[in-house]
């Protein structure tokens, strides 16, 4: 395929982009700037690939030109190095189209992570903080910061629910593939005879919904303030700090008492209703715009079974990629760097399938 066309469009858009970033003026509107940066870092990659892309094309022609040339150390030199380029060039081919593609929506943005403990009971909420135990692991060796906004302790120490914030570069791109049901199979703690059970917590991954991103009057809302619950002795639970918001249009609930401050326990109820908003309305668009994505790797829904992981196999298998890996013990330190990257190199293919195909 041919991007020369399309690189020449995008190279007069990085021109016009350079322009405004030159201008102290973007900087009086913080959102502006922000998304005219993202878009210039973006294209300065693109155009870095063709250029790239472009040089190792040149001395691919030039050392064939050598390889069948009368001097014979040069032919031989060229040759190997033939070899070397003809490798290189489908990963550059293959880079440059993902670099072409449109942003995908929200990717740059934090994430709001919802656990809870599905099918299982006490082993269901255990599992559910083995999952929040295993994020908080990849946050800290991928340098994102987590805030837990909120949780429900259970027996054991696991939890019946807990909600976090993933803040760092492009979180939601890293994280969006988690969403959906996470099954685990294993011998319980509670289990006297050694048998295996199959337990199951279900994890959303919602994009931080900004105020742009959807507009939530607070008309729409009725805010009312409890007492925090939770075990008894506990600051938390000394002052009427617990709030309640829900939204009238849709009759949705979210409830923070995580923090001692009212405020924040507002600003954070506010912050997951808003992004559980904006989810909907993200999951109807991509409802609209591609049913075989969503097939392939899910729209998040509760219902859908994404993982297995195997203790006594030490294995874990991602269901929709048809993945499995025998380092779960790794895995549940927070090393799924692998998994994610795999979930979305599938993710880009069906994409630049379906950018051909519209082509």
């Amino acid at each position: 395929m041919d991007f020369t066309a399309l690189v020449a469009r995008k190279r007069d858009r990085f021109a016009e982009i350079d322009a405004a970033v030159a201008d102290p003026s973007l900087f009086e509107d913080s959102r502006r700037a922000q998304a005219i940066l993202r878009e210039h870092s973006q294209l300065r990659l693109l155009l870095e690939k063709w250029d790239e892309f472009q040089k190792t094309q040149r001395e691919l022609t030039e050392n064939e030109e050598l390889a069948s040339g009368s001097d014979a150390e040069m032919a031989e030199l060229a040759t190997a190095e033939i070899t070397t380029l003809r490798e290189r060039l489908p990963r550059l081919e293959m880079e440059l189209r993902i670099a072409l593609l449109p942003p995908e929506p929200d990717e740059d943005k934090d994430a709001i992570v919802e656990i809870r403990a599905g099918t299982g009971g006490t082993e269901a909420a255990l599992f559910a903080a083995d999952l929040f135990r295993m994020y908080n692991r990849f946050a800290e060796t991928g340098g994102l910061k987590l805030e837990v906004l909120e949780n429900s302790p259970s027996d054991l120490g696991g939890f019946k629910e807990i909600i976090f914030r993933l803040s760092g570069e492009s979180v939601f791109r890293k994280m969006r593939y988690e969403s959906g049901v996470h099954r685990v199979q294993r011998v319980p703690a509670t289990e006297a005879q050694g048998r295996v059970h199959t337990s199951a917590a279900t994890v959303a991954v919602l994009p931080e919904a900004e105020e742009v991103d959807l507009d939530l009057p607070m008309s729409d809302l009725r805010i009312e303030v409890c007492r925090a619950g939770g075990p008894g002795g506990q600051g938390v639970n000394t002052t009427d700090s617990a709030v309640q918001v829900m939204h009238i249009p849709t009759g949705r609930i979210v409830r923070c008492q995580d923090g001692r401050s009212q405020q924040k326990n507002k600003e954070a109820a506010i912050q997951i209703m808003r992004s559980r908003l904006l989810e909907d309305k993200r999951r109807e668009e991509e409802e609209k715009y591609s049913a075989h994505r969503k097939a392939l790797i899910g729209g998040g829904g509760r219902e859908e079974k994404i993982r297995t992981y195997n203790f006594p196999q030490n294995r874990v298998t991602d269901h929709r990629i048809g993945l499995t890996l025998y380092n779960l013990d790794q895995f549940v330190e927070g090393n799924i760097g692998e998994m994610i990257e795999a979930l979305y190199a599938a993710d880009v293919e069906t994409r630049l399938k379906e950018a051909e195909t519209a082509a």
